[in-house]
């Protein structure tokens, strides 16, 4: 088990500025594709782990099992960072959606509230962010934010009503490193969580740069991605159900990556997604 205290947050807004910020745990434990009756075990897990930040989402279909892992833990409702997201449906009804998030769930108050894609062409995300900020002002949910947004996304939503996301979740691994857009970020306060941190499939683990690092250090390929993630200053969410890795993923605060380590790692960038490109993401897709 690592130590929670260990893991460093970063600072979420909750509003204009001078409103408080809110703290959100830098590793959190994602729970993509992990079926309704096997997530409760998994979240479990990694609350034992030492996790205490939980992604799920309405089309991940496992909000019902998070909820069980919740409500079991003897973890204090108030040390666990919960993020779930509106899918592309719900676009124009976000407060009903949320509502029955909430429910799903069994919580009353959400820390962190997502659009989940842009979806472009249907011409709906804000609207969508109108009904999140409206959630936020209601004290149902302390922040707000966005998935796979483009800066173009992000600026619309900005001129139209006068605020920018406190997070944008967006695909982000080694070979798909989205340098300009993390520049946006960076300048305009927003955070950036990183989707996918491993990639898909071997290929960026069998990768042999950072085979090296990660031997150089003593540890998994998979902790020396993690680790990059977190001196990048990103939210990262590693995923698996395995327990033995549920642990390593989390294990990666007793090393770290040096100048030329990082800039190595930096030469890796291929803009390779494994997920959809935001821009080509419609109304009717499953992610």
């Amino acid at each position: 088990m690592t130590d929670p205290r260990l893991v460093p947050s970063l600072t979420l807004r909750t509003g204009p500025a001078g409103s408080p910020g809110l703290p959100i745990p830098q590793v959190g434990f994602g729970v993509w594709q992990v079926p309704d009756d096997a997530v409760q075990p998994a979240v479990e897990a990694a609350l034992a782990a030492g996790y205490r930040h939980i992604d799920t989402a309405r089309i991940y279909g496992n909000e019902s099992g998070v909820g069980r892992a919740l409500a079991a833990t003897d973890v204090p409702r108030e040390d666990i960072f919960v993020t779930t997201k509106v899918w592309n449906d719900d676009h124009l009804r976000v407060k009903d959606a949320f509502e029955a998030s909430m429910d799903r769930l069994g919580l009353e108050q959400l820390d962190l509230f997502l659009i989940h894609w842009s979806v472009p062409d249907a011409g709906t995300y804000v609207a969508a962010w109108r009904g999140l900020l409206e959630l936020r002002e209601q004290g149902r949910v302390k922040a707000v934010g966005v998935c796979n947004f483009h800066v173009p996304h992000l600026e619309r939503l900005l001129t139209e009503t006068g605020e920018l996301p406190a997070i944008n979740q967006i695909e982000l691994h080694p070979y798909l490193q989205q340098s300009e857009l993390r520049a946006f970020h960076a300048e305009h306060g927003i955070v950036t969580e990183s989707w996918s941190p491993l990639a898909s499939g071997q290929k960026v683990l069998d990768d042999p740069v950072i085979g090296e690092i990660a031997a150089a250090h003593g540890v998994t390929p998979a902790q020396a991605i993690i680790r990059w993630h977190l001196q990048l200053g990103l939210v990262v969410l590693p995923k698996s159900v395995t327990p033995h890795r549920i642990v390593e993923n989390l294990d990666v605060f007793g090393f770290t990556l040096d100048d030329a380590e990082l800039a190595a790692i930096a030469g890796l960038d291929r803009g390779m997604r494994t997920g959809p490109d935001p821009d080509e993401f419609h109304m009717d897709a499953v992610s």
